[in-house]
């Protein structure tokens, strides 16, 4: 409670300072301690991050693997996120629910995730049961039971979470939509979450294959944050994962490139299961290593970050077109997008919905944001930011962002202050650098019952 209470005052004082500047300053106005953390690279080529924080008796662990969604096989989408899965399935000497024993048994917890460039394996135990852990992390990525029955059983879970995100959501084919037509060759426009049907047409060598491939420890990064001796964590490391064997081969990298637009385009697809149309604008976006991501995610923030945004206020509060809007700045480590959505109210035309979102976008760009609308979110921003780093597993998310996705491990140190120095200038400059005299993909997704309305529409022209 006083962590929470001291954070409240922090992001009242955080906003009066920003609030409170006549003029934009080049300069942090709030320091944050900098996390101390050790590097060390065993000999099988595994990179270790450790961070000592007695704060609190508990430890966080998380291995993350150099692979996710965008280096799945071809025609085989869906593998990164059928891996996650795999992993906890054991192997001689790991049951299917060590992880669990080790974990919420005695109040900790574990999971996993899968993104386009990562998927990352983590656990918050009590410090004195740090040790099983890195034992049992270490057992999966040397070895996991890869059979038959493992590998149906998982497969047949993906396929039910595509199932219920995509198939049993009004919008959820929208949404892949939004990136399998915005990306022209670059993987990212393969759905991360797979598809049934190149799912059912995969087998267990191939599955195999990846594991063997990317499962290996010169392609992960080992970070412990949390109340643990360093001497004691360096020999149980040492202890449990110097024994993992590092393969001969080499490890596969994308090297696909995104081209430039040469031209718009609209793509337009009908669902039945749809209430409203849906209406979705992207322009390509550089990696989130760029000097220019920090002003993209902040305005993000200002167009999009909650009811009293622009977007907000402007489309679904004043003028009542939208009943849902959204910006998003999805950079990820090769390129990424921005990205503008909207779900339409009800009796509303798809041509006033795009107009009224172009129309924002338009005065964005010439009138950039106001220092009131940066400050603000600049105060969100850190604030979330703070409160993520209050534990050891947000230290420990951080820590391993900064070293695999930045390649920049003190990143974690130097990112808040980047922000903080962010201009309305370098919004409106950065905004414009990305949309101004670019291409875009226009997106519509509309109820089946509009497809005869559209075809109609043609006939009458014809």
């Amino acid at each position: 409670m006083k962590i929470f209470f001291g954070l409240v005052l922090f992001g009242l004082a955080l906003s009066r300072v920003l609030v409170g500047a006549e003029n934009p300053s080049p300069s942090p106005k709030v320091s944050v301690a900098p996390l101390a953390f050790k590097h060390a690279t065993l000999e099988n080529g595994l990179q270790v991050y450790t961070a000592e924080d007695h704060k609190s008796p508990t430890v966080a662990v998380q291995v993350w693997y150099h692979v996710g969604s965008k280096d799945d096989p071809n025609g085989r989408s869906g593998f990164a996120h059928l891996f996650e899965h795999m992993m906890f399935k054991g192997n001689e000497h790991l049951t299917t629910d060590t992880f669990d024993n080790l974990t919420e048994n005695i109040g900790g917890e574990n999971n996993a995730y899968t993104a386009d460039d990562v998927t990352v394996y983590h656990e918050v135990v009590p410090s004195n049961y740090l040790e099983p852990i890195l034992w049992a992390e270490a057992e999966r990525m040397s070895s996991l039971a890869l059979n038959d029955k493992n590998f149906s059983s998982e497969r047949d879970v993906v396929k039910e979470e595509y199932r219920q995100r995509i198939l049993a959501n009004p919008y959820g084919e929208f949404y892949l939509d939004i990136d399998r037509k915005s990306f022209a060759v670059h993987p990212y426009k393969r759905p991360g979450i797979g598809n049934i049907t190149e799912l059912d047409a995969s087998k267990l060598p191939e599955i195999r294959a990846f594991h063997s491939t990317f499962y290996r420890p010169d392609n992960a990064t080992l970070i412990v944050v949390g109340d643990f001796k360093q001497e004691e964590l360096d020999a149980w490391i040492k202890k449990y994962f110097s024994a993992v064997v590092k393969p001969s081969e080499k490890i596969p990298r994308v090297t696909a490139k995104e081209p430039p637009r040469k031209e718009d385009k609209v793509e337009t697809s009908y669902s039945p299961k749809a209430p409203l149309p849906a209406l979705a604008i992207t322009y390509l976006a550089p990696s989130v290593r760029s000097k220019d991501a920090p002003a993209l995610e902040l305005a993000e923030e200002i167009l999009s970050g909650g009811t009293s945004s622009r977007l907000y206020q402007a489309l679904v509060y004043e003028q009542q077109v939208a009943q849902a809007v959204s910006c998003s700045a999805d950079l990820h480590e090769d390129l990424g997008l921005l990205v503008f959505r909207a779900v339409l109210a009800s009796g509303k035309s798809m041509e006033l919905a795009r107009k009224s979102l172009t129309d924002q976008i338009n005065d964005v760009l010439k009138n950039g944001v106001t220092q009131a609308e940066l400050d603000k979110a600049k105060t969100r921003f850190l604030t979330s930011k703070l409160l993520e780093r209050e534990t050891a597993n947000g230290k420990a998310s951080a820590l391993g962002e900064a070293v695999v996705i930045y390649g920049d491990p003190e990143h974690v140190n130097t990112d808040l202050a980047k922000y903080q120095t962010v201009t309305t200038a370098e919004i409106k400059e950065v905004l414009n650098r990305y949309i101004t005299g670019k291409k875009r993909v226009v997106i519509e997704h509309l109820p089946e019952s509009m497809k005869a309305v559209s075809k109609e529409k043609v006939e009458k022209k014809s």
